[in-house]
């Protein structure tokens, strides 16, 4: 195994917090001197189906301590997922069946070796001891923490000043993920910033349990191509590792300008020497931003896909957003003549250019959809497509309409 000192520069690499880092040193050194890989885990809850960009910060940082000679723990929270994990929640979160949970589990476990080397991989699913516990198991858990350490996090204190309900099921949610690293015998629980109270919680659950309790490292939140938000899939914000290249490179070029640097620390391997170079350049004029932004996309499609598809990627984004030409494939969509002339709402929708009425009309009333290079203004427009026409919806989805024969 590599010298401790350059692990721990190799993991403190973007991480936001490491709890404590005195504890993670030593058992480092226990480490190299035993010649013993620590057990790093990570749990995720299948709750939908992609993995995207956002979730996949913390996969890379597996990654490095997978590099580094660790033993990585991907942990499919199939049980704890029909609870519904309620960091950040104003309300009860909506539980999901166990068909859908398991469904989504099955990507997971294909998306995840995009980034992490199957052959060193433990996938563990927490079914596997969750679903064996009696309720003398629960009962017990459950005597390891108190309400009032619960109500020490914001958002149940937030949910209990207001008045909003909160069920025991998430109570316990915590109490399952810390238990998670009891049976796992975790070394280290990696997670999101979001995440904090969840992962000190398995600490203490862990001393409960007589175990040495788990470092804590938690990794930053990428926000997402709105510039506003956190990436996520309900958001619409997202870039999922599994999308095709023209799709990831059109996203990634559509981020703001100040989230260059940080999709580049958190998304990519490229040196911090270089990174450096990077912010020093954005500060002045020495660079334009959107080569930065082209080079990003490079990184992050050659990741995902090759360099072959990236510098394809490129050319197609070049020829359709600086040449102003139509991309070299479009779908084809074909319209009934019964259906015919057709509203354009029910187009968008039809066609799945958009997921509902209510987002046909709001795209269209941003001024989002063009016919033939025409902006729509009227959401009651009824087109009778006598010849071929090619559909745009924001700025990178474009579609052929012509009439069924």
């Amino acid at each position: 195994m590599l010298p401790v000192e350059t692990q721990l520069e190799m993991i403190k690499r973007g991480t936001e917090q490491i709890l404590p880092e005195e504890e993670l040193i030593v058992k480092l050194e226990k480490s190299v001197r035993t010649n013993t890989p620590l057990r790093i885990k990570e749990g995720f809850d299948p709750t939908a189906p992609d993995i995207h960009l956002g979730s996949a910060v913390t996969i890379r940082k597996l990654k490095q301590f997978q590099d580094l000679g660790h033993e990585v723990i991907f942990l499919i929270g199939d049980f704890t997922g029909m609870i519904g994990d309620p960091s950040g929640m104003l309300e009860s979160r909506k539980q999901i069946s166990r068909e859908e949970v398991l469904k989504n589990a099955e990507t997971y476990k294909e998306q995840v070796f995009k980034i992490l080397d199957p052959d060193k991989t433990r996938i563990e699913f927490n079914s596997r001891w969750c679903n064996p516990m009696s309720f003398a198991d629960v009962l017990e858990l459950a005597s390891k923490y108190t309400i009032a350490r619960l109500l020490e996090r914001e958002d149940f204190a937030e949910r209990y000043r207001s008045n909003r309900p909160i069920s025991v099921l998430e109570f316990l949610y915590p109490l399952v993920q810390g238990y998670d690293s009891v049976a796992l015998h975790a070394d280290v629980e990696l997670g999101g910033t979001d995440q904090i109270f969840n992962l000190l919680v398995g600490r203490e659950i862990q001393r409960e349990y007589g175990q040495e309790p788990q470092v804590v490292i938690t990794m930053p939140l990428l926000v997402g191509t709105d510039g506003v938000e956190k990436m996520s899939k309900s958001l619409g914000n997202y870039i999922g590792i599994c999308e095709p290249p023209n799709e990831m490179f059109g996203k990634t070029m559509s981020i703001p300008d100040e989230l260059i640097i940080p999709y580049f620390r958190l998304c990519t391997d490229v040196p911090l020497v270089e990174l450096e170079t990077m912010e020093n350049q954005m500060k002045g004029t020495e660079v334009n931003p959107r080569d930065l932004k082209m080079r990003l996309a490079q990184e992050i499609v050659t990741m995902y896909h090759d360099s072959k598809s990236a510098k394809a990627a490129q050319e197609e984004f070049k020829r359709v957003f600086q040449d102003r030409c139509l991309p070299n494939e479009i779908p084809l969509f074909q319209v009934s003549a019964e259906d015919l002339p057709i509203w354009i709402v029910k187009l968008l929708t039809a066609s799945g250019m958009a997921s509902s009425n209510g987002e046909a009309r709001r795209l269209i009333a941003q001024g989002g959809v063009t016919i033939n290079g025409q902006r729509v203004a009227n959401e009651n427009l009824e087109l009778d497509v006598n010849r071929e026409l090619t559909l745009k919806v924001g700025k990178r989805r474009f579609l052929r309409v012509i009439r069924k024969t």
